[in-house]
C-alpha cells in the first residue's frame, strides 16, 4: 500500500484540458451553442507543465531531463558516421572483410526479392483483375445507356421537364426571362459600324488581320469540309490511343490519366521565349533581385538573374549581372561559365583568365578555357598550364591526350599519366592500345597490379591474346572471374552480357564467347530458373542484333542442360533465321543425338533437308528416327508426307498400310482417308473412314471427313445422317455443327439450319463462330433485323475477349459506312487487340485511302497472330494493290516462314483435296482472292 491515492478522486490540475497529451483541443457538435473554445497556447501549456512539476517538487529533474535532452540533441550526429563511432565501436576499423560481408547481406537480399519476384507478380495482378472484375466502375456500367442517348434527338430533349416541374411554371419564367430586352453598349455599336473595313494590322501569329473577313469569321460562312477532316482526325486519335493502351484510357464519360505524363505534357507545353509577358519578368526580376541582396553569396541566384535578363533580351544587363556575381562568388564555377558563355570569345578569354586566377584547381574552368583557344597550340599550352596545377586530373590528361597528333607523344603523355594516376583504368586501356601487342601485354600486366578490381583491364588482355592468335589456348577469363570474386568486385550477368556484345560488335568473337562461357553461370543457383533465365537472356541479344552471344549463351545453356528440347529448338532457331544452312544441320545433328526420343527435332532436320533438296538424306534421317523411336504416328505422317511431295504414290501408300497396322491412331486413320480422297479414290476414302469409325466413334474429324466425302459424291441425305450422327457423338466439336448447319442451308432448309444452330450453341455455349454463323445465316436470308438482334445476343453472351470475330461482321456488315469508325473505336476497347478484329480495322482505313494507317494496322495483326492465315491474305491483297514487288515479296517470304494454319478462309482452301500439295505461297494469293 502506498500513500498515493487514487487519481480519479483527486482534483484536476489548474489549467488540465482532456486529451491534451494525445493533440485534442477540443470540439463542437451541433447541439452547442456556441463555437469551440480555442485550446490553451503552447506559452500556457509549458507554464502548467513547469507548475504542476513544481507543486510535486520535479522542478529540478524537468530542468535536467531538458538539458539531457538538448545534450542527447547535440550529440545525434555522432551516429551518422560510421568512422566517428564512439563506446562500444570506438576501436573499430571498417576493413574489408566488413565491405565483403555488406555485399554478401546485399547480394543475398537481391536474390531473395528476385526468387519469388515473379509469381509474386503474377498473384497481384490476378488479384488486382479479380478486384475489378468483381467492382466495377460506375461509368463503365451506365456506358451503354450513355452512348444510347446519342439516339435522342433536339425535339425529345427540349420536351424533357425539369425535375419537381410537372406544371410547366419554371420553363414560362425561363422563357420570360429570356424575352426581356437590355440596353446595347456601345463597343458592340462600335464594332458593328467597323464589321465591313478591312484592316492593315498584321496578327501574332504572322497573318494579315483583313484574312479574317475572307475565313468567314463572323459566322455567315461554315466550311463543312474542314468539320468533317477535325472529326476524322480525332476519331482517328481516339482509336490510336484505345488500340496502344496509351495513359489516357477513356470509358463512358470517366477518364483516367496517368499522372507522370500529364506532368511530362506540361512541361513540354511551356511558352516560347518570345511569348513572355513583361509583367512576368517584372516580377521575377524583383523576386531574383531580392534574392541576391538578401544573400549576395548565391551563385544560381546570380545566375538565374543573369538569364532573366538574356530571355528579356538585354543581354548587355544580363553580362552586368553577371560580372557583379563573379564580384560576389569568385569561388563559384558555375557563376564563371555563365559569364563566360554570355560573352564573345575575345572577352571569354579575359574573363577565363581571372576565373583560373581564383580558381586554379577547377577542371572545368581549365577545359572551358582550352575551348576558346582556336589553334591546337594554344589549346596545348593551356592544358599543359593546367596539368601543371592539377596533374592528378585524368579529364584534364585525356585532353592532353587527344590534343597530340603524334601516337608517340601520345604514349609518353600516357607513361606519365599512369604513373601520375595509376588507378585509372581508362588511361592504361589507352595506352595498352597505342602499344605494340608485346608491350601492350607488359602494360595491362602492370594495370591489373594498380587495378585489380577493373574488368575491362581483363577483357583487353584476351583480346590481346586474341589478336595475337592464342584466343583458344590461354583462357584469360576463367583466371579473370577468380581474381574478380577474390577480390568481390565481380559485375552482374548482365554486365558480363553487355560487355560480350560490345566485343562482338568490335569482331572480337573468341573473346565474346569466352565471356560468356565463364560468367553466364555466376550468381544462379541450381534452384533458380536458370534455363528461362538464359533463353531470356538469348532473346534480348538476338533482338539486338548479337547472333554471335546469343549462340555463346544457347552454348553454355546447352552445357548444363544438354536433353532440353526447348533449348535445342531455339538454337535452331537462330540458326534458321541467322545463319548457314550447314549451321542449321550441325546444330539438329548434335541436337537428335543429344534427345534420341524426341521426334520433333527428328521431323526438324528430315524437314530441313528435304527443304534443302536433299531427299534421300531425308529418308535416312526418318530411318534413323524409326529405330529410335518404333511405332511413333508423328515420324510415320512425316515419311508419309515426304513420299507423297515427292509424287511417290504407292510408297506412301504403304507406309499409311503399314502404320496402321503398327501405330493404329485416329490421326492414322484420317490421313489415311484424306490421302485417298485427293487421290480421288472416293469410295476407298469412304471405306477407311467407316472402319476408323468404328475404332474411334468420338474422334470429330472423321466424322467431318464423312460427310464431306457423301457431299463430293452428291449423296447430301447421307450427309446429313453422318451429320447428325456426328454431332451426337462429339456434342463439342464446332466446325461439325458449322458444317451440319451450312449442308441444311445448302439444301434450302433455312429453319432447319436455324435449328441446328440453336442446338449447337446449348451444346456449345458462349461460342462466337456458332454466333457468327447465326448472324450469317441471317444475313444471307435478308433479314437484317433478326442478324443485329441476335448480334446483340451474342456480345452479352460471349466473353469480351472472344468477341474479335463478332465486331469485325458487326463492324463490315451491320454498320453504316460513316459510323465504322466509331464502332471500330469500341471493339477495340472491349476485344483487346483481337487478331480477328485488326484486319477488319486496316480494312476501314483501306476504303478511305488512308493507306499508311491500313498497311500500320495489318503489320499489327500480324504482329499479335502470325499463325492466322487470312490476316496474311489480306495484307498480300492490299499489297497487290497499294504494295510494291519488294514488298510483296517479303510478305510472302515471312508468310512461308511463319506457316500459318488457322483462319476461316485459309483453313478451308489449305484442305482443300485440289489444293493439297500447293506450296504456302500458292494458298497465300489464292486466300487473297477469296476474302471479302
Amino acid at each position: 500500500m502506498t500513500g498515493r491515492r487514487d487519481f480519479l478522486s483527486q482534483p484536476a490540475p489548474e489549467n488540465y484540458v482532456a486529451g491534451l497529451g494525445r493533440g485534442a483541443t477540443g470540439f463542437t457538435t451541433r447541439s452547442d451553442l456556441g463555437p469551440a473554445r480555442e485550446g490553451p497556447s503552447e506559452d500556457q501549456i509549458k507554464e502548467a507543465l513547469a507548475k504542476r512539476a513544481a507543486q510535486l517538487g520535479f522542478s529540478d529533474a524537468v530542468a535536467g531531463k531538458k538539458k539531457d535532452q538538448e545534450d542527447d540533441d547535440a550529440n545525434d550526429e555522432r551516429y551518422q558516421d560510421p568512422d566517428n563511432e564512439v563506446g562500444l565501436f570506438a576501436g573499430g576499423i571498417y576493413d574489408k572483410d566488413d565491405d565483403e560481408a555488406d555485399q554478401i547481406w546485399r547480394e543475398v537480399g537481391e536474390k531473395m526479392d528476385k526468387r519469388n519476384k515473379r509469381k509474386r507478380e503474377e498473384r497481384e495482378q490476378a488479384e488486382r483483375e479479380e478486384y475489378e472484375r468483381k467492382n466495377p466502375k460506375i461509368s463503365q456500367l451506365f456506358a451503354d445507356l450513355k452512348r444510347g442517348l446519342g439516339s435522342v434527338t433536339e425535339e425529345e430533349w427540349a420536351a424533357l421537364p425539369d425535375v419537381g416541374d410537372l406544371t410547366g411554371k419554371n420553363k414560362r419564367a425561363r422563357l420570360a426571362r429570356h424575352q426581356r430586352h437590355y440596353a446595347v453598349p456601345d463597343s458592340v455599336l462600335a464594332a458593328a459600324s467597323s464589321m465591313g473595313e478591312l484592316g492593315t494590322t498584321v496578327a501574332d501569329d504572322g497573318n494579315a488581320s483583313a484574312s479574317a473577313s475572307k475565313s468567314g469569321n463572323d459566322g455567315t460562312v461554315t466550311d463543312f469540309a474542314k468539320i468533317g477532316q477535325a472529326r476524322d482526325k480525332v476519331l482517328q486519335v481516339r482509336l490510336d490511343q484505345a488500340s496502344n493502351n496509351g495513359t489516357s484510357t477513356t470509358s463512358g464519360s470517366a477518364t483516367s490519366v496517368d499522372p507522370k505524363g500529364y506532368l511530362t505534357s506540361l512541361a513540354k507545353s511551356q511558352l516560347p521565349q518570345a511569348t513572355a509577358e513583361v509583367g512576368d519578368i517584372n516580377r521575377v526580376r524583383e523576386l531574383l533581385g531580392s534574392v541576391i541582396k538578401t544573400n549576395p553569396d548565391n551563385g544560381p541566384g546570380w545566375i538565374a538573374a543573369a538569364r532573366l535578363e538574356e530571355v528579356a533580351g538585354k543581354i548587355v544587363a544580363a553580362r552586368n549581372v553577371i560580372a557583379r556575381g563573379c564580384d560576389h562568388c569568385p569561388n563559384s564555377e558555375d557563376v564563371w561559365l555563365e559569364n563566360i558563355r554570355l560573352n564573345d570569345q575575345r572577352n571569354a578569354r579575359i574573363i577565363a583568365a581571372n576565373a583560373i586566377k581564383k580558381n586554379n584547381r577547377s577542371i572545368t574552368l581549365w577545359v572551358e578555357a582550352m575551348k576558346l583557344e582556336d589553334d591546337a597550340r594554344s589549346k596545348k599550352k593551356v592544358i599543359r598550364h593546367a596539368l601543371d596545377h592539377v596533374p592528378e586530373s585524368e579529364a584534364l590528361w585525356k585532353e592532353a591526350v587527344n590534343l597530340e597528333e603524334s601516337s608517340e607523344d601520345a604514349k609518353l603523355l600516357l607513361a606519365k599519366a599512369t604513373e601520375l594516376i595509376p588507378g585509372s583504368v581508362d588511361l592504361w586501356l589507352a595506352l595498352a592500345r597505342l602499344e605494340s601487342p608485346e608491350n601492350a601485354q607488359k602494360v595491362l600486366n602492370r594495370a591489373r597490379k594498380h587495378c585489380p578490381t577493373s574488368h575491362e583491364i581483363w577483357i583487353a588482355a584476351a583480346r590481346l591474346q586474341e589478336q595475337l592468335g592464342q584466343g583458344d589456348k590461354v583462357n584469360v577469363m576463367k583466371r579473370a572471374v577468380q581474381v574478380l570474386v577474390k577480390e568481390s568486385a565481380m559485375p552482374k550477368r548482365e554486365d558480363w552480357i553487355t560487355e560480350a556484345e560490345k566485343c562482338e560488335e568490335e569482331q572480337a568473337l573468341i573473346t565474346c564467347g569466352a565471356i560468356i562461357r565463364e560468367t553466364l553461370g555466376y550468381g544462379l543457383d541450381e534452384d533458380d530458373d536458370r534455363k528461362e533465365t538464359w533463353l531470356a537472356d538469348a532473346r534480348g541479344s538476338i533482338n539486338r542484333d548479337r547472333c554471335e552471344t546469343a549462340r555463346a549463351i544457347y552454348a553454355y545453356a546447352l552445357r548444363v542442360f544438354p536433353t532440353s528440347k526447348t533449348v535445342w529448338s531455339a538454337a535452331a532457331d537462330l540458326e534458321r533465321n541467322y545463319g548457314k544452312v550447314e549451321d542449321l544441320w550441325q546444330v539438329l545433328e548434335k541436337a537428335v543425338n543429344a534427345v534420341p526420343h524426341s521426334e520433333d527435332l527428328w521431323m526438324m532436320l528430315a524437314k530441313e533437308k528435304w527443304k534443302a533438296g536433299e531427299v534421300n538424306s531425308a529418308r535416312k534421317v526418318l530411318g534413323r528416327a524409326f529405330k529410335q523411336n518404333p511405332n511413333n504416328e508423328d515420324i510415320w505422317l512425316a515419311a508419309v508426307k515426304l513420299e507423297a511431295e515427292n509424287a511417290q504414290t504407292e510408297q506412301a501408300r504403304g507406309l499409311l498400310k503399314q502404320a496402321r497396322q503398327e501405330a493404329p491412331t485416329d490421326r492414322v486413320w484420317m490421313k489415311s482417308a484424306a490421302f485417298e480422297r485427293q487421290l480421288t479414290n472416293l469410295d476407298e476414302a469412304l471405306d477407311l473412314v467407316q472402319q476408323a469409325l468404328n475404332l474411334f466413334p468420338a474422334y470429330a474429324k472423321l466424322w467431318m471427313m464423312k460427310g464431306q466425302l457423301y457431299e463430293d459424291l452428291s449423296k447430301k441425305p447421307q450427309a446429313r445422317e453422318a451429320y447428325a450422327t456426328g454431332v451426337k457423338a462429339v456434342p463439342s466439336s464446332v466446325p461439325l455443327w458449322l458444317l451440319y448447319a451450312r449442308l441444311e442451308e445448302s439444301m434450302g432448309l433455312l429453319p432447319k439450319a436455324r435449328s441446328v444452330l440453336d442446338r449447337a450453341r446449348l451444346a456449345v455455349p458462349k461460342s462466337p463462330e456458332l454466333w457468327c454463323e447465326a448472324v450469317r445465316l441471317e444475313l444471307r436470308a435478308g433479314d437484317v433485323k433478326q442478324a443485329e438482334s441476335l448480334m446483340e445476343r451474342a456480345r452479352r453472351d460471349v466473353p469480351k475477349t472472344k468477341q474479335g470475330l463478332l465486331w469485325a461482321e458487326k463492324i463490315w456488315h451491320l454498320t453504316e459506312p460513316r459510323q465504322r469508325k466509331s464502332r471500330a473505336i469500341d471493339a477495340v476497347k472491349e476485344a483487346d487487340n483481337d487478331p480477328v478484329l485488326l484486319p477488319a480495322v486496316a480494312r476501314i482505313f483501306w476504303a478511305e485511302r488512308r493507306l499508311d494507317k491500313a498497311q500500320v494496322w495489318f503489320e499489327r495483326a500480324l504482329v499479335r497472330d502470325s499463325d492466322l492465315g487470312d490476316s496474311w491474305a489480306w495484307y498480300y491483297k492490299f499489297l497487290v494493290e497499294h504494295g510494291t514487288p519488294d514488298k510483296r515479296d517479303d510478305v510472302i517470304k515471312k508468310c512461308v516462314a511463319s506457316e500459318p494454319r488457322h483462319g476461316e478462309v485459309w483453313q478451308r482452301v489449305a484442305k482443300d483435296p485440289k489444293n493439297a500439295r500447293k506450296s504456302i505461297e500458292e494458298i497465300l494469293k489464292i486466300v487473297a482472292t477469296e476474302v471479302h
